[in-house]
């Protein structure tokens, strides 16, 4: 099955920005929706965006629509997020996710924890007041 591994997370001051970069490998057919969600300390895992393997179904929460942009670069197997305008609630843990099932890239709120198998180790996002 695929591997994903998560990259670019870091510390930034209210309002700033950070990239960050899920890597696939491996069995990279397999993935046809990769979602990114955080985690913050003591609260549950939230789905805050998802693409689908041809990067044109694209979903957002809404507590990060309009500031977070994925995209993907099928060529590197590669998926970004560029995170923007940052607030101190979006400290948290960064996490992406493949999904084998497409329609999984259709929740119109974004993507569910449970629809996601394969999962990264995570890279932590600080932003600060």
């Amino acid at each position: 099955q695929v591997k994903v591994a998560e990259s670019g997370g870091g510390s930034v001051q209210d309002g700033g920005s950070l990239s960050l970069s899920c890597s696939m490998s491996e069995d990279t057919d397999s993935n046809k929706c990769t979602g990114w969600f955080r985690q913050a300390p003591g609260k549950g895992r939230e789905g805050i965006a998802s693409i689908d393997n041809g990067g044109t179904v694209v979903r957002y929460h809404d507590s990060v629509k309009g500031r977070f942009t994925i995209g993907r670069d099928n060529s590197a197997s590669i998926v970004y997020l560029q995170m923007n305008d940052l607030k101190p609630e979006d400290t948290a843990m960064y996490y992406c996710a493949s999904s084998s099932t497409w329609t999984n890239c259709l929740r119109p709120a974004g993507p569910r924890p449970g629809d996601f198998s394969v999962w990264g180790q995570g890279t932590q996002v600080t932003v600060s007041s």
